[in-house]
């Protein structure tokens, strides 16, 4: 088995290297040699993730989870970290970040679950247009909130909704390799059902004894089947059995979830010990009507100029009628940065305003505080 695997990978090689080579590339100008092999083999690339879709399942009410086969340029994950997903919807090409659900030791698939958004463009079409065969495209792994290179003894995570897949990718990441330090799961979701990973975290925490498995059901009276009643707070982490002052805590759900849990670790003095992650966009510090938020913008390159209305700089560039590369539209993906030549912004999840020239801004989530030069 390992000769035949050996001489595959040998083959898969040499015709890379045959496809990459400058009589190819000039035999196939203008339009490159992953143009013509995609017709026959639409997951192939020389140098872009791609990924075929090979399984979709529908585990929760509005939820899809995607299992991904991805071509020879994906290089792997760390567990908790989140890839940018790009998909062609009529004609309009739309990327979105998701996080990978499954265990960072297997390289062969990958697995996203996206809860459909009732007003989102990406979320309902991979839930009721894609079908196994399709191809997405996809970025490699990104972000800070991982697991890191030397695991921690003792473990809290917690999740909120579908921020369970990033320390689902943890659990599991962490249960493959034989930790048998304490790990404490604590998942909170309106009913059982909304579980995307149900039947598998009960699995998990069966056969590992090491894992506690908390839930807290926020529309059931009662215990509902969990074992959490009400919303997060100091009695959820005493029933956790760890302790804190020790243990590396993961946390990733909605703003109300991650603010409890971090308001808690800052009264306790222990936020070096915290590490957080949020998919949902950072609500406004800046009311429309903020004088400091109309200033006059410019848009250098395009040679467009326009007053403020308040927004942040991506809804102001685009109510200028410019089309500015974006993705996530939160912050997460980074897809919109762009230079800021001069002018001071604010960034809409901090607070902070900087005037620096010349600096690298996300324009999704920073608004003009006066007049401001982007370089679009």
């Amino acid at each position: 088995m390992f000769t035949e695997t050996a001489t595959s990978d040998r083959r898969t090689g040499l015709r890379r290297r045959l496809l990459a080579s400058p009589l190819a590339q000039a035999l196939t100008t203008p339009h490159g040699v992953d143009r013509y092999v995609e017709l026959v083999k639409p997951a192939f690339s020389l140098r872009d993730v791609r990924a075929e879709v090979v399984a979709v399942r529908r585990q929760t009410p509005g939820s899809v989870t995607l299992e991904l086969r991805p071509n020879e340029n994906w290089q792997g994950f760390r567990a908790g970290q989140h890839v940018r997903l790009s998909i062609e919807i009529d004609g309009v090409r739309h990327t979105r970040p998701y996080s990978p659900a499954g265990s960072e030791h297997d390289p062969r698939l990958i697995e996203l679950t996206a809860h459909a958004q009732p007003d989102g463009r990406v979320s309902p079409h991979l839930r009721t247009r894609l079908v196994p065969g399709d191809v997405v495209g996809l970025s490699r792994a990104e972000g800070d909130f991982a697991l890191p290179a030397v695991r921690p003894r003792e473990l809290l995570l917690i999740s909120g909704g579908s921020g369970i897949t990033p320390v689902m990718a943890m659990l599991r990441t962490l249960c493959d390799e034989g930790h048998d330090g304490p790990i404490a799961f604590l998942h909170y979701a309106p009913s059982e059902r909304h579980v995307a990973y149900a039947s598998e975290l009960r699995a998990l925490a069966d056969a590992h004894p090491n894992v506690r498995l908390l839930r807290g059901y926020t529309r059931v009276g009662g215990l509902g089947g969990g074992e959490l009643t009400g919303r997060f707070g100091r009695e959820h982490v005493d029933a956790a059995r760890v302790d804190l002052s020790a243990a590396e805590t993961f946390v990733c759900g909605p703003t109300t979830l991650v603010e409890s849990v971090h308001e808690l670790w800052a009264r306790d003095g222990l936020e070096e010990r915290l590490h957080v992650e949020r998919f949902v966009a950072p609500a406004p510090l800046l009311a429309p009507d903020d004088e400091t938020a109309t200033g006059t913008l410019r848009f250098a390159r395009s040679g467009v100029e326009v007053k403020g209305g308040g927004g942040t700089l991506l809804d102001e560039a685009e109510a200028a009628g410019l089309t500015p590369q974006h993705g996530c539209r939160m912050g997460i993906c980074h897809t919109c940065s762009c230079r800021k030549l001069e002018g001071a912004v604010r960034d809409l999840r901090t607070g902070a305003i900087s005037t620096a020239p010349d600096e690298q801004i996300q324009i999704c989530v920073t608004a003009p505080v006066g007049d401001v030069t982007l370089d679009i």
